[in-house]
């Protein structure tokens, strides 16, 4: 607990730990820094429950800090401990309350509630932001047997992967995730009113596909350019802890990107972004050409992960491009526009382009012409080896070359999440997954295959957590 935090101290018998105790303890967690909860013994009365076993439900409640057995009467352990906030039900207001006196010879306060009336379980909701459930996906049959690969044999696929050394530049993002209570409609406008309940901050952006890659086992390098804030501290530090070797340069002309997202009951109802979108100044572009320059003869693969907010300049792209060209390093892109604009055809000689349709409309102005049309298009112009139109719920359309390189076999592929939580990520995870197998001697099919289990479950929890190669292996055997 850190020096000066306010502790708030809640006792009873918890015989059975129900709704109503939790909201109280959630009242007393947001009312001090430091909850603490004394279960008392019952000695001389008769238990339901015995005390371990009444301990071991509180220790189980994620917003109580410390929960003991309580051998002395609360007043006295109030003494010792002196918390600012004594927290007892509301039925207790009107009732002669020994703690009182000892709380006002130090200025502490009681204060009597029964926690709200709504009430969200911050331990249902953390576990929502990291669990998936591998029961929504599933893995179809006929795509493995068309192109000639058993779906256990991807397992060697995953084992070529470790130690890849990869290089990822891109935007780097902050996301975070406001879970709420939904309290009803305003009585002044229709508008509906929310109680934020738990924050979790992830990072996003080309951020997270060089945490898929590091976690997946590649030896990871990202650059990229955010703002002296510290939105760009939790990320390093966040990015660090995935194994990421993270060279972030600080523009304070352009605070990190931030998106927020306000949640509530699974559904998403609110995105607000912050952020500038205008282009890295030749000062940076020449940064991180130098470092690209500096590391590129070590690397096996080139990601870019261009969310069009501004740190890949065309003559930066364009450089880096012609630089991996000349050291004849595969080169994979992805170029999003959500709520900007971008032209993925941009990205030239790649060995993959990954676009939504959207995406690929956007670039090529067509809003008419079907998918293989679209794809082959879009083939062309950006002179790409391969082209996976990825096509939300209703999965993908892989466009490939063939050996002799003169021939285009286009084949889809469903989703494999049939019950996603959040769609966020799903690109990114695939986009990585993909270019690391193909780099580690999978064709397009097998390496696509692999791609969409990892989007599969990236898409089965909340947030952007970093995929590994046991996540990829459960469903390979599930």
């Amino acid at each position: 607990m850190p020096p000066g935090s306010r502790i708030a101290f809640v006792s009873g018998s918890f015989n059975v730990v129900h709704p109503g105790h939790l909201r109280l303890l959630r009242f007393a967690a947001d009312c001090a820094d430091f909850l603490v909860v004394g279960v008392d013994d019952q000695k001389g009365h008769p238990a339901i429950v015995p005390g371990p076993l009444r301990l071991e439900n509180l220790q189980g409640i994620g917003f109580v800090n410390y929960s003991f057995l309580l051998h002395d009467t609360a007043e006295r352990f109030v003494e010792k401990l002196k918390p600012a906030f004594v927290i007892k039900g509301k039925e207790h207001e009107d009732r002669f309350n020994p703690e009182r006196a000892v709380l006002e010879t130090y200025g502490g306060q009681l204060l009597f509630s029964s926690g709200d009336v709504v009430f969200s379980s911050i331990d249902l909701l953390k576990r929502e932001f990291r669990e998936f459930s591998p029961s929504t996906i599933r893995k179809p049959h006929e795509f493995p047997r068309r192109h000639g690969f058993e779906i256990n044999a991807l397992r060697q696929v995953l084992t070529k992967v470790a130690n890849t050394r990869v290089l990822v530049i891109g935007d780097v993002i902050v996301d975070e995730y406001i879970a709420c209570d939904a309290l009803g409609m305003s009585q002044e406008d229709p508008s509906i009113v929310v109680t934020p309940v738990l924050s979790e901050r992830f990072v996003g952006g080309a951020g997270i596909v060089a945490g898929h890659a590091s976690r997946l086992g590649a030896k990871t390098t990202f650059l990229s350019v955010c703002g002296d804030d510290d939105a760009a501290k939790f990320a390093e530090q966040l990015l660090g802890s995935y194994g990421v070797d993270a060279h972030l340069l600080r523009d304070d002309s352009r605070p990190t990107t931030l998106k927020q997202r306000y949640r509530a009951a699974g559904k998403t109802l609110l995105r607000v972004s912050q952020l500038k979108q205008h282009g890295i100044d030749r000062s940076f572009q020449d940064d991180i050409l130098e470092a690209v320059r500096a590391r590129i003869d070590e690397c096996d693969l080139l990601i870019f992960a261009d969310f069009n907010y501004g740190v890949l300049p065309q003559a930066l792209v364009d450089a880096i491009v012609a630089l991996g060209i000349e050291k004849n390093k595969p080169m994979v892109a992805d170029s999003q526009s959500s709520s900007q604009t971008g032209d993925v055809s941009r990205f030239r000689n790649m060995m993959l382009l990954k676009p939504t349709e959207r995406e690929a409309r956007l670039a090529l102005r067509d809003y008419d012409s079907g998918l293989v049309v679209l794809a082959e298009s879009l083939r062309r112009r950006a002179e790409a080896r391969n082209i996976v139109l990825t096509l939300g719920s209703e999965g993908l359309l892989i466009h490939a070359s063939t050996e002799c390189g003169e021939q285009w076999l286009t084949d889809q592929l469903p989703a494999f999440n049939a019950a996603p939580k959040d769609a966020a990520g799903a690109g990114d995870s695939f986009l990585v997954m993909s270019s690391l197998a193909m780099v580690a001697g999978a064709d397009i099919w097998q390496a696509s295959y692999l791609g969409s289990l990892a989007a599969a479950c990236q898409v089965g929890r909340i947030g952007n957590v970093p995929l590994t190669a046991g996540d990829i292996e459960r469903e390979i055997d599930f």
